[in-house]
């Protein structure tokens, strides 16, 4: 691979790459301001504080990517990557624009909000791997660890922005105008995938066989870094990532805040995870020892934050913990993409993003129970030992896979050593 060169924003002297990357901020922005509509939705109008509830809802939104997984990888390595995200991006866009509608007339009721995060599950089932892998299509592997933290710093900027945006809209013009805004948000996205060139995209070779995704479990299996990756970020992810849960809850259990409270907390976790964006931007490639530190950061982090005393300690640590986690995200998913051929990529980026979000409506209802039995704090110091058991498993792969293969030069392997 060659020696990356042009800075921390190299990635956007791609001209395609710059169409997107300027869509999918706004973009962004309007899904995180309706992900925070719509947990307050929820948790304060639909229900009277029910984390259980809001653990359901996280289940339903992301249970599509684990039952739709046969389905999403095979359609991100057969079918054009830049129509599909056409579709889909419309698709999540008009699913936004309906929520709006019935709570905006006052419909609303709690099956309808089950109801549209399922839907919206099954769109993003399919949006979501070739999302990822076609940044590779855009920019070549030599700059996709670049891309792919530019990606997570658009995402993230807009996870600090957004709430803040979202709790003031909420108390000026109500929730249901924030998932219209949304829904108007997709329109820039929608206009840079018309406007790519598909002359300047990167080849990518189908599948010469009608191969579906069940090919990528023995890909994965033989190729230990992946392997290892996958199941770190699924102990991350089922307990340790429940961001929504853990956030509302202690805002309004604890520090009995309002939505603004809320909008600021989630924001605070968003400057933690733009600094580790940024940071893994200038690497130029991804490096074990940083899943390990990210994972051991994050549970030390998450503990801080289940005993802090008052709401400036609790956005300290969220400000932490959003630096860890983001810095094990970023690492786990430009590692399992180099790993991966091209032509593979888009069924395991399948596996990879069902595993990232399928594994939370396992530990979704799990924390809400904890949260509604036992109260938020403990609710998040269970989200820490999803980092706790991920690091232990990084741990294991070290000691046993990665540093004898550095010994042998006929095994290799895809991350970097420390």
């Amino acid at each position: 691979m060659a020696r990356a060169q042009g800075g921390t924003f190299r990635s956007l002297k791609n001209p395609n790459y710059r169409l997107w990357a300027a869509g999918a901020l706004v973009s962004n922005l309007g899904t995180w301001m309706q992900r925070t509509a719509q947990d307050w939705l929820v948790l304060t109008i639909l229900t009277d504080h029910n984390a259980t509830a809001l653990g359901i809802m996280t289940a339903l939104q992301f249970v599509p990517q684990l039952l739709l997984l046969p389905l999403t990888g095979f359609a991100a390595d057969r079918i054009d990557r830049r129509k599909l995200l056409m579709v889909t991006q419309a698709c999540i866009g008009l699913l936004a624009l309906g929520l709006g509608l019935l709570t905006v007339t006052g419909l609303v009721q709690l099956w309808h909000a089950y109801g549209f995060a399922l839907l919206l599950g099954c769109a993003t089932a399919f949006d979501s791997p070739v999302r990822q892998a076609f940044v590779s299509e855009m920019v070549g592997d030599d700059e996709l660890p670049n891309a792919v933290a530019i990606n997570s710093t658009s995402f993230n900027s807009a996870r600090m922005i957004g709430p803040a945006i979202a709790g003031l809209s909420i108390a000026a013009i109500g929730t249901g105008w924030v998932f219209v805004i949304n829904a108007v948000s997709f329109v820039p996205v929608l206009w840079s995938l018309v406007a790519i060139k598909p002359s300047r995209l990167y080849k990518v070779d189908r599948p010469l066989t009608k191969s579906g995704l069940w090919d990528a479990f023995p890909y994965v299996w033989q190729n230990k870094v992946i392997l290892f990756t996958l199941i770190m970020q699924f102990l991350m992810g089922s307990v340790g990532l429940n961001f929504p849960i853990f956030i509302s809850t202690m805002s309004t259990l604890v520090f009995h805040g309002k939505a603004d409270q809320y909008g600021l907390l989630t924001s605070m976790l968003a400057i933690g995870t733009i600094s580790g964006a940024l940071m893994a931007a200038k690497r130029e490639k991804p490096r074990l020892v940083l899943l390990l530190l990210g994972a051991l950061g994050f549970c030390v982090s998450m503990l801080a934050a289940a005993i802090a005393p008052n709401i400036v300690t609790f956005c300290l640590a969220l400000v932490v913990t959003g630096l860890a986690a983001q810095t094990f995200i970023v690492t786990a998913n430009s590692s399992v993409q180099l790993a991966t051929q091209p032509f593979m990529r888009g069924r395991v980026m399948a596996v990879f993003m069902a595993i990232s979000l399928g594994g939370m409506p396992l530990g979704g209802p799990l924390v809400g129970w904890v949260v509604d039995l036992y109260g938020a704090r403990w609710g998040m110091a269970l989200g820490a030992m999803g980092g706790l058991s991920a690091a232990l498993v990084g741990i294991f792969y070290w000691l046993t896979i990665h540093r004898p293969s550095r010994r042998k030069p006929s095994v290799s392997s895809n991350i970097s050593a420390p």
